[in-house]
């Protein structure tokens, strides 16, 4: 029996939805079809969910494709970005090294000028000092003489009191005043030479003390453009540093690598020595090269940026569908190991090379569909499957960022998508550890 409630809930359905008949008429019959009010609320209740699931699914479509979008803009404008900040430092590092070297030039000449003035002062120190010698002598000399003309005088005064008229007498007061004339002309020459010298002398110690200003401002100068370049190379190696270290790859092994691959090219930048006397090097020599050290690491890094797998394989709207690890399988429902990541988006998507390498492997594999292999250095090997159409050949050598595929759906797979797998010396790795290193880099 139907209880209270029952019939009152029946009695309010049919208010709302009150009982409505299909008739179906045939040539020979008519039926129809009762439905009853709560057939109607079930019909307008599945109805409303269908509609409801329409429009959020549809908004989480577009919010996807919105985001998808506003993240290539963004990587786009980093990448731009940083380019432009890597090109402005690389032109600022070039005008610092010949400011570096045309300050280096000044200063050589400054020390050329300054042994020669210090050449130059200590000749005339010597000559100083000869000539006071010589003043001594003379000076001691014309005592002497000054004595022996007292002397002669009193000898002469004596001479004239016992014979007036002497010859000798005579002949001794000729001598005297020609020698006293000789000595003070001497003595006058000997005084001038002495004032010259002195002159020069600190004419020489005024020009190196303005040599030893201007020294002074070239080595404020030299620090500073030092200190700009530090913090220049500070700034540039830092993120492609933390960008391998993200990664999982050991820095020094890597530019160990690199220096090797790429000496028959130009090597390491020569280590500047500014003196050629076999002396410890200066402060600014041990400066010099420990930037020129950063300037040969931060090249190294920019090629093995090239080499290893930093960029993204699709650039177009994409929708990121699977991860690296376990998951359940598409296709059988069980649990099992996924060893890349999956970007689904339109048929014939251009698949890019995700860094420089040589194709290895250009056709069918089953299960990966049409399959590309691309072998990179660092013991690093890419793999890009399901694809619609191959642009390269084995053996062909890639560079970041070419054509080689478009998207598809061939092999294993159940929608349009590419299967992106990255192997480091034989076993697969989460390609996202790469991508996502670099997403403040490049």
């Amino acid at each position: 029996m139907r209880t209270r409630l029952a019939i009152k809930i029946h009695s309010f359905l049919e208010k709302r939805f009150p009982e409505r008949r299909v008739f179906l008429k045939s040539d020979t019959d008519t039926r129809f079809i009762r439905l009853r009010p709560e057939t109607q609320l079930i019909a307008f209740g599945g109805a409303t969910l269908l509609v409801a699931w329409t429009i959020v699914a549809t908004a989480i479509l577009l919010m996807d494709s919105i985001g998808a979008g506003n993240f290539r803009e963004q990587a786009k404008r980093d990448q731009a970005t940083y380019q432009e900040r890597l090109n402005e430092l690389s032109r600022e590092r070039d005008a610092r090294a010949e400011e570096a070297v045309a300050a280096q030039q000044r200063f050589n000449a400054a020390l050329t000028q300054i042994s020669a003035m210090q050449t130059e002062l200590l000749a005339s120190e010597n000559r100083r000092r000869e000539l006071e010698t010589g003043v001594e002598v003379i000076q001691t000399t014309l005592r002497s003489t000054m004595k022996q003309r007292e002397v002669a005088r009193a000898e002469l005064k004596r001479l004239h009191a016992n014979t007036e008229g002497s010859a000798a007498v005579q002949q001794v007061a000729a001598e005297v005043p020609a020698q006293m004339d000789f000595m003070a002309a001497a003595l006058e020459r000997t005084a001038e030479e002495r004032d010259r010298i002195r002159a020069d002398a600190q004419s020489a110690l005024d020009a190196r003390a303005e040599l030893e200003l201007e020294i002074k401002l070239m080595e404020e100068r030299n620090d500073q453009i030092f200190r700009q370049l530090e913090e220049a190379m500070t700034i540039s190696l830092e993120p492609l540093d933390k960008m391998f270290r993200s990664a999982g790859m050991p820095t020094d092994r890597i530019i160990e690598e690199v220096r090797r691959g790429y000496s028959g090219q130009g090597g390491p930048l020569t280590p500047l020595s500014f003196s050629t006397r076999g002396e410890e090097p200066s402060a600014d020599e041990l400066r010099a090269n420990e930037l020129l050290q950063q300037m040969d690491q931060l090249n190294l890094y920019r090629i093995a940026a090239e080499q290893a797998p930093f960029a993204s394989p699709v650039r177009a709207a994409v929708r990121f569908t699977s991860g690296y690890g376990y998951r359940r399988d598409p296709k059988t429902g069980g649990k099992r190991m996924h060893n890349g990541s999956d970007f689904a988006g339109k048929h014939g998507t251009d698949i890019h090379a995700t860094a420089d390498g040589v194709v290895t492997h250009a056709g069918w594999q089953s299960g990966f569909g049409k399959l590309i292999k691309i072998r990179h250095a660092f013991g690093i090997e890419t793999y890009y499957a399901h694809n619609s159409q191959l642009r390269v050949k084995v053996g062909q050598r890639v560079s970041r960022g070419d054509h080689i595929a478009d998207m598809g759906s061939t092999g294993r797979s159940t929608g349009t998508h590419l299967h992106y797998e990255v192997h480091v010396n034989g076993r697969p790795v989460n390609p996202m550890t790469y991508i996502k290193a670099s997403r403040n880099v490049f």
